[in-house]
């Protein structure tokens, strides 16, 4: 270990030369540095190594061209920006990782950037592994953690762009040095002051003292149990928080001889251990994180921050696992886990959340192909008597949160506490809980710093209660729970402490003192009080609403019935509720979402804004598919709300002229290809079959036998396939491959039934099917793409909706 104060660039080239995986975070990028960097970076990359970047766009110091240099220089370097949203970003870290096993990693004050490679005063201190293996492996661990943070997007030619035009707006006004940087002028620029440090939790809950499934859990297990035998590798269960959705999986691992537990926090990875152990004593269970590498045991049980670094997941052979299980995995986009779910070849994939997030404008689905086992919301439970109703209190709240700056994901720290700590808008507070309350409070706050004051305001008013938050004891934290469950404690104030992995049976009420900024989190906390226990009828939820964002579209959370049609436009403020569960707004509020309701951005720019978050997530247009899958709308709705998937993209200008041009020309038939009857998938299986024979070809004649074999192919390449759609007593005959039989099949449908209903765009005629239009050359491959489009996302939608049904 020692000390570097110049020419950090020899060490670091030197290093990049030796290694096998090279991790760098930034605050910013300069052009002088890439150009240091990027030989010696593009020969890692050429020889296989594995390279990441990390940067911010913090007072848009980074430069977009240095960021276009780095992204154009290999095809297999990953960049993340991280979004600061006002938030100051100061790490400045290389880290390397060597085939030996061993590594170094070198913290300091140097950006990537000529001057603080080279001649710049900087402190840099360089650590082998061999010295200390302890800051080793967790400078690997939070640069994992910082890199996969929701706070961070992909750099490629969609964000670029973007953050380009950011680039120029903001720096327009200042010194020109900060949009055309000089190398030979060029300075270190440092802002902002010191972010709190949220050290790890590690206080699970104990388990229940129970082996056998609950209801929802045999429901859900029944469910999985169909699920493998359709030949499913994969699914998704959606489960209210309090229904035990560890233990579910854990009754589920039973029949698998290996397994590998994902999560997001240490907690939840050593409570899911708890779990296991509880549920299979005579089975091992390993920790995998920073600190613990315990790979041989049955049940791993890792974080997704150690297990997503390449040279780690690739200590375990590609076959060691017949499961894995993806806990709470809302929290990280698919990203995160792509390249441990193509390294390891298992047999099945299971993924576990309260909250599928399409509300959130991200979607949980897409990591399962959008097969859903089992689902049940916590106002199923309810009405099942899983879960305890909930009398929910809508206070108005009177702080003008339009006159507070909102960054992109959040409001401004500290204009929200200026607003906050008054002693009006606690006297608000106070009356509504005196009002309201029962007997155990949670209350949710916005910062720990809005906690401590709340918990002082209360103490004056003689309520005995304690803030706790992440920087409070295990000890602590346990003691207060201790003294709420006895009485000793009416209040526990919290910001996220709660939200996940420590539960409180005898809370009974909870109260809202914080805007909601995501429906996922509110869901959560709403599942804290609402598990069954002694004495407990039910739990009351207060609620202060406001100006703010989602202040209406959070209540939807309670609303039964579905809102996947138009008519969800035009919904009522106050929703519809289990019958056990009572539902009342103070006049202000209602007259307050009655006027948000009014301003709410339409469906059509929603579902514009949701297409181009997902373009920004991967870099280029999406397709009708990955939308679908990865979008906040189901992608039938596009259809619905524009006519045509394509009017869609045409109304979000993501058509160029030319496929302007085609859209005008073969509108037609692409509605057709979009709305034609699909109770089976033989219209599209044919087309897919059309659809190979490659752009020029697609549309011309084919018969019957010409199909067959690739249609037979498809359905017994999947057993669900098979399953939903060709197991009735007039198919299951030609499971063994009969082309005569299963020529005729197709003959008569899909071929004789949808030339009947294609307003003449299909044809068969004497034992020939052909599309009846003409395709001229310049139009070819793009209608040939879009076909293929339409087709795929069909094919997907109709076995994903088929399975769920069923």
């Amino acid at each position: 270990m020692r000390l570097v104060t110049e020419l950090l660039i020899d060490e670091i080239k030197e290093t990049i030369e030796k290694a096998s995986s090279v991790y760098i975070v930034t605050a910013f990028l300069m052009k002088s540095g890439i150009d240091l960097l990027k030989e010696p970076l593009k020969q890692a990359l050429d020889r296989g190594a594995e390279v990441k970047v990390c940067t911010g766009d913090y007072m848009y110091i980074t430069h977009p061209d240095a960021l276009r240099i780095l992204f154009e220089l290999h095809e297999r370097i990953e960049i993340r920006l991280w979004k600061s949203n006002g938030r100051s970003f100061h790490p400045k870290a290389y880290l390397f990782q060597f085939e030996d096993k061993t590594g170094h990693v070198i913290i300091g004050s140097s950006n990537m950037s000529k001057s603080a490679l080279t001649s710049g005063v900087e402190w840099n201190v360089s650590i082998p592994s061999k010295d200390n293996h302890i800051i080793y492996e967790e400078a690997i661990h939070e640069f994992m953690k910082l890199f996969l943070s929701e706070q961070t997007i992909p750099v490629n030619d969609v964000t670029i762009k973007a953050y380009e035009e950011m680039y120029l707006l903001q720096n327009h006004s200042r010194d020109n040095r900060f949009v055309e940087w000089d190398a030979d002028d060029e300075k270190e620029l440092m802002f902002g002051q010191k972010e709190e440090h949220t050290p790890i939790v590690h206080d699970p809950p104990e388990p229940y003292q129970v082996l056998k499934p609950r209801q929802a859990q045999l429901e859900a297990l029944e469910e999985l149990e169909r699920t493998l035998d359709d030949g499913y590798d994969k699914s998704l269960v959606v489960m209210a928080t309090g229904l035990g959705k560890t233990y579910l999986s854990a009754f589920f691992a039973r029949r698998f001889k290996r397994v590998l537990f994902i999560a997001h926090r240490e907690e939840i990875l050593y409570q899911a251990k708890k779990t296991f152990n509880h549920v299979m004593p005579d089975r091992t269970c390993g920790i995998f994180n920073a600190r613990a590498k315990e790979r041989d045991a049955d049940f791993v049980f890792a974080s997704i921050f150690s297990i997503a670094n390449q040279k780690q997941v690739e200590k375990f052979d590609k076959d060691a696992f017949d499961l894995i299980i993806i806990d709470e995995f809302h929290h990280a986009a698919a990203r995160s886990y792509q390249h441990v779910l193509e390294y390891f070849s298992y047999s099945f994939l299971l993924g576990l959340t309260a909250t599928p997030d399409r509300m959130d404008g991200k979607n949980v689905y897409a990591i399962c192909d959008g097969n859903v086992a089992y689902e049940i919301d916590f106002l199923t439970a309810i009405e099942k008597g899983w879960l305890a109703p909930f009398r929910y209190h809508g206070v108005y709240d009177e702080i003008d949160y339009s006159s507070i700056t909102w960054l992109g994901t959040r409001y401004d720290e500290s204009e929200l506490l200026n607003k906050q700590l008054s002693d009006d808008v606690f006297n608000n507070i106070y009356d509504a809980w005196l009002k309201y309350k029962q007997t155990r409070t949670l209350v949710f706050c916005s910062s720990i710093k809005q906690s401590n004051y709340l918990a002082e305001c209360f103490q004056q008013k003689g309520v005995s209660c304690i803030s706790l938050n992440s920087n409070t004891s295990s000890t602590d934290r346990k003691g207060a729970i201790r003294k709420l469950e006895t009485g000793e404690l009416e209040i526990i104030l919290t910001v996220d402490l709660f939200n996940e992995g420590i539960d409180i049976p005898t809370v009974d009420t909870l109260l809202f003192v914080r805007p909601t900024e995501s429906l996922s989190v509110f869901i959560q906390q709403v599942g804290r009080g609402l598990r069954l226990a002694e004495d407990k009828e039910a739990c009351v939820i207060i609620d202060l609403i406001g100006n703010y964002r989602n202040a209406d579209v959070k209540l939807r959370v309670f609303r039964q019935e579905e809102e996947d049609t138009k008519s969800a436009k035009k919904t009522a403020a106050i929703p519809s509720v289990p019958d056990l569960c009572s539902f009342d707004l103070e006049t202000k509020v209602i007259d307050l979402l009655n006027q948000l309701q009014l301003k709410r951005k339409p469906r059509r720019e929603q579902m514009i804004a949701s297409f181009h978050n997902v373009v920004r997530e991967i870099g280029r247009r999406a397709t009708y598919k990955e939308l679908h899958l990865q979008g906040s709308f189901d992608g039938n709705q596009y259809r619905v709300e524009f006519g045509s998937f394509y009017t869609f993209l045409k109304e979000a200008n993501a058509l160029d002229k030319e496929q302007i041009e085609t859209y005008e020309l073969y509108l037609d038939w692409l509605k057709e290809v979009e709305t034609t009857d699909m109770n089976k998938s033989y219209k599209m299986v044919v087309l897919s079959y059309m659809l190979t024979r490659g752009k020029d070809d697609w549309f011309k004649a084919i018969t019957p036998s010409e199909a067959a074999p690739y249609f037979h192919s498809f359905f017994m390449a999947e057993e669900y396939r098979k399953k939903i759609d060709f197991s009735a007593k007039n198919t299951r005959a030609m499971w063994e491959y009969n082309e005569k039989k299963v020529a005729k099949l197709i003959a008569t449908m899909p071929m004789t039934m949808w030339a009947g209903k294609s307003k003449g765009l299909i044809e068969f005629d004497r034992g020939h099917f052909k599309m009846t239009f003409d395709v001229l050359d310049e139009h070819k491959e793009t209608l040939f793409d879009w076909t293929k489009e339409i087709c795929e996302y069909r094919l997907h939608r109709h076995f994903e909706m088929k399975a769920k049904n069923k």
